[in-house]
């Protein structure tokens, strides 16, 4: 008979095997015959050499059979398998993979034999068996609350089942009458019926609690437990004498307690015992013994979270007085710029007045100095020749009056940022016109930091409604932290705004491309005086302030970051909500 053989090491005492295994089959394993023992070899068993043996299972059904995070096969079976290959001196290479692929890899011949696999006489048929290393309890599994039922009451149901499992062959075979709905996984069953669909789920029972307690699928229990089936290792019909080398390895190590010991280290402590265990009423018993103790702890704990409860209210008091002394020197800076506004304007509204006159002038003037130009030829006028200085007094007298106008309008805007203003003081505003307005204010750093500055204005914005001081407060914030974060001139700032109709708002996205901000950060950017420019003046009030004004107006404040990627702040802000058109009035009624 031409059999796979296991390495030298094993074959040089064959009448000790066999002895072994002909005690175990008498001791241990009256199950279940051994399907094709004694029989001549058949042809599956011809033409094996002593390559490795590809060992196929379930690649998502704990705790039996997984693959763990690494990727690499684990599990009772997995376990079991390396234990027989171990003790029988044979290399196996142990692939999981879908439960339905593995099957027909079996039946093909691209594996040699299933870790795992429920008996039953249909499949007898097709696979023989060894003795079973384990039972396993299939349930039918509802969500809480829905009735009970046995397998008869399937019929008219939506049954979810693994494609392939043993459960999915039964209702076939045995017309139940259910409506079946297959998946590739019993964890892909468990998460359909707890999400709401279909009626109920009939699956195994031990890897459905496991997953259950791993996808923390509360709502769905056992309503039914059906079916105990043996569980063991299947190879194709006929491949008998591969067969015999894990039943006897497997013999082997149930009467060394091997065996035993890897059961409970895997499904021990997943069955639920039938009754009150010693253990148990030992737990709670020192429970209550410990009761006392926990109550003398309690006090002690409590005493120490009070302690940290004051120290944590004493810290708030501080941050707030810190709050009201920047306040305060916010408000008195406010009063000095409005007073340096006023004193700038008084000059530049004289230059405005002034301008205008001389430019009106230089115009009247003209026709004479050409007349006298084209009779005596070129002169000096204000140091240079008046035939280049006829075309530059326009445009210096032009640039003049556009500076003035640029100084009365970045006044104004001083005086508007320093006012003062209630919070609840919302008017209608234009988003494009507040960014403007404090790119103006800050146009000076803006060009200090960057050659690269860009805006990118939406066409059409919504209104939206708030105080106009306050949100220009915050985007003059989020411009100057920007600057800021830059190391280089060529590194670019862009601001953009756009309408996001699905959410109803408007957006300021403020992008720079530089040094970014960590993750340990990313989380205390808007807590009062966190900074991490401390030691160049940063009060760490200006993200704090600006999320609080925000909130005030009913947006979010977004950042998004990596160290040396640069940062996208994004301030959304809600658009109110349009009033529906009034109805034309309906013509009056003939008389």
């Amino acid at each position: 008979m031409t059999a796979r053989q296991a390495p030298s090491r094993r074959t040089t005492a064959p009448a000790a095997s066999g002895l072994l295994w002909a005690i175990a089959v008498v001791v241990s394993l009256p199950l279940t015959p051994l399907s094709g023992w004694g029989q001549e070899s058949s042809p599956a068993d011809e033409g094996r050499s002593d390559a490795t043996i590809v060992v196929g299972g379930d690649h998502y059904h704990p705790p039996y059979e997984f693959l763990d995070e690494d990727g690499q096969p684990t599990g009772y079976n997995v376990e079991l398998t390396r234990a027989i290959a171990e003790l029988m001196g044979i290399e196996v290479q142990i692939e999981l993979g879908v439960w339905g692929d593995m099957r027909r890899r079996l039946v093909s011949g691209e594996i040699d034999i299933l870790q795992g696999m429920s008996y039953s006489e249909e499949r007898a048929r097709q696979f023989d068996f060894a003795p079973p290393h384990a039972i396993v309890h299939q349930s039918i599994f509802a969500r809480r609350g829905d009735p009970a039922v046995e397998v008869e009451g399937l019929r008219g149901k939506e049954v979810i089942v693994q494609r392939g499992d043993i459960m999915h062959d039964y209702l076939v075979e045995h017309d139940v009458g259910a409506r079946l709905i297959t998946t590739d996984t019993h964890a892909d069953a468990l998460r359909l019926l707890a999400s709401g669909q279909h009626d109920y789920a009939l699956v195994a029972n031990l890897p459905a609690l496991y997953l259950g307690r791993e996808l923390g699928l509360t709502n769905i229990v056992p309503v039914a437990r059906p079916f105990s089936l043996r569980y063991g290792y299947a190879v194709k019909r006929g491949d008998s004498n591969l067969l015999a080398q894990f039943s006897e390895g497997l013999a082997i190590l149930k009467n060394t307690g091997r065996h035993q010991a890897i059961y409970d280290k895997w499904l021990g402590p997943l069955e639920a015992p039938d009754g009150i265990p010693w253990k148990k009423i030992g737990q709670v018993g020192a429970a209550a013994s410990a009761a006392l103790l926990l109550i003398l702890g309690g006090i002690v704990v409590w005493n120490r979270m009070l302690k940290r409860q004051v120290a944590s209210r004493t810290e708030e008091l501080r941050l707030h007085q810190q709050q009201l002394i920047q306040a305060d020197k916010m408000t008195s800076l406010g009063i000095l710029v409005s007073g340096v506004a006023h004193e700038i304007n008084n000059p530049s509204s004289l230059l405005l007045l002034n301008l205008p006159v001389l430019r009106d002038a230089y115009a009247d003037a003209q026709p004479i100095l050409e007349a006298h130009y084209r009779t005596h030829g070129d002169f000096t006028l204000g140091g240079l020749e008046y035939s280049r200085m006829r075309d530059e007094i326009p445009y210096m007298l032009d640039d003049m009056l556009e500076g003035t106008k640029r100084i009365r309008r970045i006044v104004g805007d001083l005086k508007d940022f320093a006012r003062q203003g209630s919070p609840g003081q919302a008017e209608a505003l234009d988003l494009n016109e507040v960014v403007g307005t404090a790119i103006r204010l800050v146009d000076t750093s803006i060009r200090q930091a960057t050659r690269c500055f860009a805006t990118h204005y939406a066409e059409d914005l919504p209104a939206i409604e708030g105080n106009a001081q306050r949100i220009e407060q915050v985007v003059i914030n989020l411009v100057l932290n920007a600057c800021q974060a830059l190391d280089d001139m060529e590194q670019a700032i862009v601001l953009t705004t756009r309408h996001d109709r699905d959410r109803r708002c408007v957006l300021l996205e403020v992008s720079d491309q530089g040094r970014g901000i960590d993750p340990e950060s990313m989380n205390l950017l808007t807590d009062p005086f966190f900074t991490t420019r401390r030691e160049c003046g940063g009060t760490g009030l200006g993200l704090s302030v600006s999320a609080g004004i925000v909130r005030e107006h009913h947006g979010t404040l977004t950042f998004a970051s990596s160290p040396g990627e640069g940062t996208t702040v994004t301030l959304a802000l809600p658009v109110p909500p349009q009033p529906p058109p009034a109805e034309a009035p309906s013509p009056p009624a003939p008389g």
